[in-house]
């Protein structure tokens, strides 16, 4: 490709409205232009990226035996119906109506399709086990869509959904399919991590992510430098405590803290370690009729350490929470606690509530919290003596540095991460709501076990920039660049010496399979420079009439501080070997 016949359309200043590295790189790189919120134009850079991409999710799929298929974008609603997500999946699954007022939706997911598929085709045993996938564009009603590809609505993805006979073989699919995962981010050039996760609302009891580490990824990924341990911080377990709760050594006592609400104002105020607080997070779960009235509410009181923060997930799964729960109303508060937030505690309630105390909290002795009465706190609080025990021990925490890791192999360290692959067993979640069955060796039915497998296309790009950039722009890892090799002749115009040479190294990097563009732009050295280096082609080669005199040319890899000069008969078979080809 030469840059002529191509559009290279680069800017010096980012939009006012792009906010991370990434989003503002690959405006300024022209590969992709704002249509409106959360919706992109894939420009031919961009694009050039996004195949590659696609290039290599396709040939391991394709590899580890899946079958590639297209669903719909715009989906019945009849077939999410039957699963129930058509009314539960909420505002992000867009719904629209057609010319006969039929529901529709445009699809997020294909899990209910893909089922469809398969209680059609499917019939024998002997037919499994079966894998598609396919990659297809998404779209998701974010609410507050940002960041460019990274939280965009409409979105590329690969979906993948596998069929099995029996629970062992499905999770033999399921282990397939994250080995063709680690391939497949392998040959990206990335660092990443396959992380245990939550499976979230798609369901399932076996969850992997793939994240991709970059400091100013939005998850929290949890690990152990000494062993192969790592999860999200969702999934991440707390370990109880491993000393035995403390004998009390205090005398309860009720203080004064005037303007001081939160658990680090008290600490300062009382001369504490912020350890020694206790934080009240109330919530509340409803009781709902037949006609979706509520007709009972319970209060819940979940006590953390005052330096640790609540993690939902875990709380989700505790017994009683685990079927959805809300924060408790200020009336609800007032009504059980005798107090507005910020002084709340579980001494001297109003009315009985359910407690839940994180595992630490359980230990704990003497410890500081709320006295139910505005600007009051009291102090010395001990289980058993001033209150009774609580109604539940969990861990409803997120792990923090130097826990100790659940594999007994050291403590925990964390890092940031940007999720762009996740792989899900199902089970027979959908199956059974959809009735989707196969007929066993004995001729009885039986309800397929599944599994789903995704990969963020189109945010892959974005958490590669977000890992891969400097303040010249983006540096691509070569399997994934636009461009892995750019010619760059110095005043071609002026030599045709430098222009014949230009032309004859990229007829025979072409010919040796080099994926290489030639800027015949006329552009100045330092313009054309800067918009390579912005763009973020891997390797570079300066052509020009001095360097060219002695036979050599520069070579400079974009993360390189410097050019060196390379023979020019050589430098085919030196790309061709630094390249693999």
């Amino acid at each position: 490709m030469k840059a002529s016949q191509f559009l290279v359309s680069t800017l010096k200043e980012a939009p006012a409205d792009a906010e991370v590295v990434s989003h503002k790189l690959m405006m300024r790189a022209g590969m992709i232009k704002k249509l409106g919120a959360g919706i992109y134009n894939y420009m031919p850079m961009g694009l050039r990226v996004i195949r590659k991409v696609e290039a290599i999710v396709r040939e391991e799929m394709n590899r580890a035996g899946a079958v590639e298929l297209t669903m719909p974008v715009v989906q019945p609603a009849e077939l999410w119906e039957e699963t129930g997500r058509f009314a539960k999946m909420g505002p992000e699954l867009l719904r629209i109506k057609d010319r006969h007022d039929r529901d529709f939706v445009i699809q997020p997911t294909s899990e209910e399709v893909v089922t469809d598929i398969a209680r059609q085709e499917i019939r024998s045993y002997k037919q499994l086990p079966k894998n598609f996938y396919q990659i297809q564009t998404k779209f998701r009603d974010e609410r507050r869509p940002r960041f460019g590809l990274m939280r965009g609505r409409e979105f590329i993805m690969k979906d993948a959904y596998s069929f099995d006979r029996d629970q062992a073989s499905a999770k033999a699919s399921y282990q397939g399919m994250a080995q063709a995962y680690r391939r497949i981010f392998d040959r990206f050039g990335l660092s990443y991590r396959a992380v245990a996760a939550d499976s979230g609302a798609i369901g399932g009891d076996l969850s992997e992510e793939f994240q991709v580490i970059a400091a100013t990824g939005e998850d929290a990924i949890v690990y152990c430098p000494g062993s192969d341990y790592a999860a999200n911080i969702e999934k991440a377990e707390a370990l109880p405590p491993q000393q035995p709760r403390p004998s009390a050594s205090q005398a309860v006592q009720k203080v004064a803290t005037p303007g001081r609400s939160t658990c680090p104002e008290v600490a300062e105020l009382l001369g504490l370690p912020l350890a020694r607080t206790v934080k009240s997070i109330v919530l509340a779960t409803d009781e709902i009729n037949e006609r979706d009235e509520v007709v009972k509410s319970r209060v819940w009181l979940l006590l953390l350490r005052g330096d640790h923060d609540m993690n939902e997930v875990k709380v989700g799964k505790v017994p009683g929470l685990d079927l959805g729960f809300r924060f408790a109303t200020e009336a609800e508060i007032v009504a059980h606690f005798g107090c507005k937030p910020g002084y709340l505690g579980p001494v001297g309630l109003k009315q009985p509530v359910t407690i839940v105390a994180d595992r630490e909290v359980a230990v704990m002795a003497d410890w500081v919290c709320g006295a139910n009465d505005f600007g009051f706190h009291t102090t010395g609080v001990n289980w058993g003596r001033d209150l009774p025990e609580p109604d539940l021990v969990a861990d409803i925490r997120n792990v923090v540095a130097g826990d100790l890791s659940p594999d007994g192999k050291g403590a925990l360290a964390i890092e940031r991460g940007i999720e762009v692959g996740h792989v899900f067993y199902l089970g027979t979640k959908y199956s059974k709501a959809m009735n989707a069955t196969f007929l066993d060796e004995n001729g009885k039915p039986q309800f397929m076990e599944m599994g789903c497998y995704g990969i963020g296309i189109t945010r892959l790009p974005a958490a590669a920039i977000e890992q891969n950039h400097d303040e010249k722009g983006i540096i691509w890892p070569d399997a994934i660049a636009p461009f892995t090799v750019v010619i760059c002749p110095i005043n071609p115009d002026r030599s045709p010496e430098v222009k014949a040479a230009s032309e004859q190294l990229y007829a025979e990097l072409l010919a040796a399979g080099v994926d290489v563009i030639l800027d015949d732009r006329g552009e100045r050295p330092g313009a054309m420079f800067a918009d390579w280096e912005l763009i973020g082609v891997p390797h570079r080669l300066t052509i020009g009439d001095r360097t060219l005199k002695e036979g050599k040319v520069e070579y400079q890899h974009r993360r390189d501080p410097a050019a060196t000069q390379l023979p020019l008969a050589d430098v085919a078979a030196r790309l061709k070997g630094k390249l693999g080809l």
